[in-house]
């Protein structure tokens, strides 16, 4: 462990320390739109005001920087680090690809989450229950102590690490993908999976089920939702998510979008048609 970012200078390092506690603020301002979008970005503050020079620039990275992020909170500051390591490639080399920064990082989302999830959520949380537990129900005080120190920990080591992980092996690996030519490769497969992200997580959180049936002489002959399914399971919401985006697109402001939203479900729901 105490190998991993051993070739950074120390200036480096002092910025991935900053990183890394600024990274304590992920999900401090959450909102549907951008999600952990406002703590990632400040957490790249010390990097994006050290690696450019000009006030233009720097307002470029902080907007790139305030798109959609999302993933377990374990596994975050190894995603900065390799996004800080690309802003410092993007600092110094005149050609290099700026989408290339959001792609890995939407691509990077979706796995780390997963892993991040069933390690730390789906294994490490039961067993440090496990243990508490037994303490609490032998009547030691210190139960709840124990749990959190047990939880609480390795995810913080992890995050330690991770950081200086991630700079680490993106300052490494870019510069190899640059002097053999692959960064374009990287760039579209990581926006192809970071793509194939973004609709599964449109499957799995936009819901929307219609009530909605027809009937003929008092019996139902065809039920909408059973037949929406049929042509294209989850249309609906696709469909919903789509429509949003082009509002957003056409300068539609997030709050009106949230009231129409709000307004339309209570209109459906007074219906009784979802």
């Amino acid at each position: 462990m105490s190998k991993i970012g051993k070739d950074l200078s120390k200036e480096e390092k002092k910025l991935v320390r900053q990183m890394f506690w600024r990274s304590q603020t992920l999900y401090v301002s959450v909102n549907p739109a951008k999600q952990g979008a406002n703590g990632f970005c400040y957490s790249m503050m010390p990097f994006i005001n050290a690696f450019y020079k000009e006030e233009e620039q720097r307002k470029e990275a902080l907007v790139r920087h305030m798109s959609y992020f999302n993933t377990t909170v374990p596994m975050v500051s190894f995603i900065m680090g390799i996004a800080a390591s690309m802003e410092k490639e993007n600092s110094e080399k005149e050609n290099f690809d700026v989408a290339s920064i959001n792609a890995v990082k939407t691509s990077l989302m979706g796995p780390m989450a997963g892993i991040g999830d069933s390690i730390f959520w789906g294994v490490w949380r039961v067993i440090s229950a496990g243990i508490a537990v037994g303490l609490a129900t032998s009547g030691n005080v210190l139960a709840p102590l124990v749990f959190l120190a047990l939880f609480n920990i390795p995810q913080w080591l992890t995050r330690y690490y991770g950081a200086f992980l991630g700079y680490s092996l993106g300052s490494k690996y870019i510069e190899k993908l640059y002097s053999e030519g692959l960064i374009g490769i990287l760039t579209k497969g990581a926006s192809l999976v970071g793509l194939m992200m973004v609709g599964a997580m449109t499957s799995s959180m936009v819901v929307f089920q219609t009530k909605l049936s027809f009937s003929m002489q008092g019996e139902t002959v065809m039920k909408l939702q059973e037949m929406l399914d049929q042509i294209f399971v989850g249309i609906v919401p696709i469909l919903l998510t789509l429509l949003c985006y082009y509002l957003l697109k056409k300068k539609v402001s997030i709050t009106m979008l949230m009231l129409g939203i709000i307004v339309l479900g209570i209109l459906i729901s007074a219906l009784g048609i979802a």
